[in-house]
């Protein structure tokens, strides 16, 4: 059975930080692409992160750059997104996403974890 499970989610007031996990099960964790998104409220979900199977490629919104770091721990078969100096703006629900194509399209989502930034 396949499972993502995002954890780590809270309340922070701005400027604050949060770490992010995402632990994987039922597949083989190290041959896939992660990548965390994020919806806030009436918004569509958009791309916030993106690391390569092997962790040796990594790439950001711009609205994140310098301030949002994504990891992985391929024995541990988990994906981090480190966040600093979070802003109330960066509020939403964020989900982890499991990605690989290879004869097919290979794709898993977390239920995701809440993130408030607010004073």
């Amino acid at each position: 059975q396949v499972q993502l499970v995002e954890s780590g989610g809270g309340l922070v007031q701005p400027g604050g930080s949060l770490r992010l996990s995402c632990a994987a099960s039922g597949f083989t964790f190290s041959t896939y692409a992660m990548t965390w998104y994020r919806q806030a409220p009436g918004k569509e979900r958009e791309f916030v992160a993106g690391i390569s199977s092997a962790g040796g490629s990594r790439n950001y919104v711009d609205s994140v750059k310098g301030r949002f770091t994504i990891s992985r721990d391929n024995a541990k078969s988990t994906v981090y997104l480190q966040m600093n100096s979070l802003k109330p703006e960066d509020t939403a629900v964020y989900y982890c996403n499991a990605r690989k194509i290879i004869s097919r399209l290979y794709e898993y989502w977390g239920q995701g974890t809440q993130v408030t930034v607010s004073s």
